[in-house]
């Protein structure tokens, strides 16, 4: 036990210590995400919006302003649509979905507690209380924004956080979107951890006492070269909007701050990736009549199971795989996206039957 705490402490200094190590600050963050939002055609307005505990969430929001009450009821917009970002993620990652998503409706894009440009406060080392700060952070957002309802579409982490704010505010949400949603499955028992190679799991072992991002920020100054390096991918994926590394800088200085949130995400999983508590024991309890729909990428290594056991009890679930898309399915394939998530939302705004709940596109 005494160890334990002499670790934690030892944690507590090393974190507090990085960022001045590493050739980052909040000032270069919010550089980095201006050049991202310099490609968005749409106005959009921005805030820290303040929540309890001097916490805020830092939001876009687009097409907000009120509509005129003359207006047709049936050309209306909806509920607002809100988008929530993975693990390491920020707002800025959806610039290629903002401008068709927003000529529908409004919509809000908004950093989660603990990452992008939100405020980092200190979260509980037990996961189910993690998961509650991520929820009520979001709740008290809503009520901050003047949202009645919404709809919301969350991404890897925050597929995972939407879910839990659906079984605890089901009469906020309207539908729910699940973009690659982590966390959902069980870590599978006996045999197949076998399957895992030995210096991989020996590898997880000695990393374990540190945060997922800790390599990023202990390669200190050399820290932006290997986001470019590992995560090359991303300027193909945004390749049509940026030419150099605008993106690779700003997933470095996304996560290169103090590591709060990720702190957070470490508490609630156990060795290579699974959630102590699996969402999937949990979703056959949102409401039957908040719609649900997932979307995958066909490339993607995240297990769609989920989705498909889900359907098998609520045969109203949609499941969409995009083709050609991997993981960041909204990136990968971001017109085919947009046009998945516009026509979700149409057939749910205009009560039209649902037709072939599971497709390729």
């Amino acid at each position: 036990m005494q160890l334990k705490r002499s670790w934690g402490r030892y944690c507590s200094w090393l974190s507090s210590w990085l960022p001045s190590w590493c050739p980052t600050s909040s000032s270069q963050l919010k550089d980095a995400e201006e050049k991202m939002l310099k490609s968005v055609r749409q106005p959009f307005s921005r805030q820290h919006v303040r929540i309890s505990g001097d916490n805020y969430l830092w939001t876009l929001a687009f097409n907000t302003l009120p509509q005129p009450s003359q207006q047709p009821a049936q050309t209306r917009p909806g509920p607002p649509l809100v988008l929530l970002h993975g693990f390491g993620g920020g707002v800025a990652l959806w610039i290629q979905n903002f401008d068709s998503l927003a000529g529908c409706g409004p919509v809000y894009a908004l950093d989660l507690l603990g990452f992008g440009r939100s405020s980092r406060p200190q979260f509980s080392g037990d996961p189910r209380e993690a998961e509650e700060q991520f929820v009520q952070a979001l709740e008290e957002w809503r009520q901050r924004v003047g949202l009645e309802d919404m709809v919301l579409l969350g991404h890897n982490l925050g597929g995972y956080l939407a879910t839990a704010y659906t079984l605890k505010h089901p009469h906020r949400v309207k539908h729910l979107l699940l973009v690659e949603p982590w966390g959902f499955p069980g870590r599978p028992d006996g045999p197949q951890d076998g399957a895992i190679p030995v210096w991989i799991r020996a590898m997880g072992a000695s990393m374990s006492p540190f945060n997922p991002l800790a390599g990023l920020r202990l390669a200190g100054r050399l820290g932006p070269m290997l986001v470019q390096t590992i995560r090359s991918d991303f300027k193909q994926k945004y390749s049509s909007v940026f030419e150099d590394h605008t993106v690779s800088d700003y997933i470095y200085h996304l996560n290169a701050q103090t590591p709060s949130g990720e702190t957070a995400f470490k508490n609630m999983t156990i060795p290579y990736g699974w959630a102590k508590r699996p969402m999937q024991e949990r979703v056959g309890r949102v409401q039957p009549d908040i719609p649900i729909s997932f979307i995958y990428g066909s490339r993607s290594s995240i297990d769609s199971d989920s989705g498909s056991d889900l359907k098998r009890d609520r045969p109203d679930v949609q499941i969409k795989v995009i083709r050609g898309a991997g993981h960041y399915v909204f990136a990968d394939q971001p017109e085919d996206f947009n046009q998945t998530v516009l026509e979700i939302l149409a057939v749910y705004r205009t009560g039209a039957a649902v037709g072939s709940t599971e497709e390729d596109l």
